[in-house]
């Protein structure tokens, strides 16, 4: 069977969306002839490679605020090729890489991830979501099964777009367990809240910056990503005064990323708009306690012992005493899938809709 995957960035950029595409190809690439149409808005990488047997095909992109992914050559390539492909896999509704393939379908089957939180990263974004709906209602029309990676997904998705429920597949996203193995917490001499994820305004890490006047001078903010928004962090830490317990990180190899999540005394995720929060998982993974926003996909993570819940408007007194409550604190064996298991997953589907 030939499967294609599109979506909007493939590794080695990093993000939710990538993470979840690349852990999947790898392991179907074991089982189906599998291939991923991308796009390189930076257009300083390889226009076909092969990355751990994956066949990756990238395509010149417009990418205005790292957003959308506009390609005509991806889109005119998917038009060309489609019917080469058993099933078209195509990820992330807030970028255009999905329509192209919706419309590209025409005998093979076409399945779709989402990774839909509701709303644009910011107001323009949000904004624009009005009139895209009209072409992403199409996205789900061609559809021939819509995969969610959570339930707070699926009943978003089924209220915004009017889909019948026989339509949605809840497959939440995995992690690799075996990353997790062996690791250890280093000894230090400061408590350390983590917090892993792009830097925009919507992730709340301004909230958690200004905490830290209300914690113990031992206390210590590490934020790993990169983004828009950091310039903004960087001068609100300097005007409370907390520049020197605020270290920034970005482009952190797999395995000292790891040691950030394995090292925290917590682990911190205030988001308004999540499909999911892989970070979440993996931060669990490690050993280490949440505290995340009682909001979309985040909230079905809170079970008040490994993961705490925190509600909006954020109060900053709660917050502080929360995190002083919860650093440090032993984390009890998490509910979360394996990647090996994603894949069997999809597998399944893939040769459900074909009729194998």
């Amino acid at each position: 069977m030939k499967i294609l995957q599109v979506c909007p960035r493939y590794y080695p950029f990093i993000g939710g969306v990538e993470e979840h595409v690349r852990n999947i190809s790898e392991r179907l690439a074991n089982r189906f002839d599998l291939t991923v149409f991308t796009t390189d808005p930076i257009r300083k990488l390889p226009r076909v490679e092969v990355v751990n047997n994956v066949k990756v095909r990238r395509f010149k992109s417009w990418a205005p605020g790292e957003a959308y992914y506009f390609s005509k050559e991806l889109k005119q390539y998917l038009i060309r090729k489609s019917n080469e492909f058993d099933i078209i896999h195509a990820h992330n509704y807030h970028a255009f890489p999905a329509l192209y393939a919706a419309q590209a379908k025409i005998k093979n089957k076409f399945i779709f991830t989402p990774h839909f939180h509701g709303s644009g990263h910011d107001p323009l974004r949000s904004l624009l979501h009005i009139p895209y709906k009209v072409f992403g209602r199409n996205i789900f029309t061609k559809a021939d099964k819509v995969i969610c990676v959570s339930n707070y997904e699926k009943s978003l998705i089924m209220k915004r777009f009017k889909l019948d429920e026989e339509k949605i597949v809840v497959i939440p996203n995995g992690v690799d367990l075996n990353e997790f193995r062996g690791l250890k917490k280093a000894k230090k001499n400061c408590k350390t809240i983590l917090c892993v994820s792009r830097l925009e305004k919507y992730k709340g890490i301004q909230y958690v910056i200004e905490v830290l006047p209300r914690l113990e001078s031992d206390v210590v903010l590490e934020i790993v990503g990169k983004g828009p928004y950091k310039k903004n962090l960087v001068k609100l830490a300097k005007k409370l005064n907390v520049s020197d317990r605020v270290k920034f990180f970005k482009d952190l190899p797999r395995n000292e990323l790891l040691q950030k999540y394995a090292d925290a005394d917590v682990f911190v995720l205030l988001s308004k708009h999540e499909a999911f929060g892989l970070s979440v998982a993996e931060a669990l993974c490690a050993g280490t306690p949440c505290i995340i926003a009682n909001t979309s996909a985040l909230a079905e993570w809170v079970d008040g012992e490994n993961c705490f819940g925190i509600d909006y408007p954020i109060d900053l007194d709660a917050l502080a005493d929360l995190i002083m409550k919860v650093v440090g604190k032993k984390v009890y064996k998490p509910a979360v899938l394996d990647w090996d298991e994603v894949a069997n997953r999809l597998a399944e589907l893939y040769e459900d809709v074909c009729g194998f």
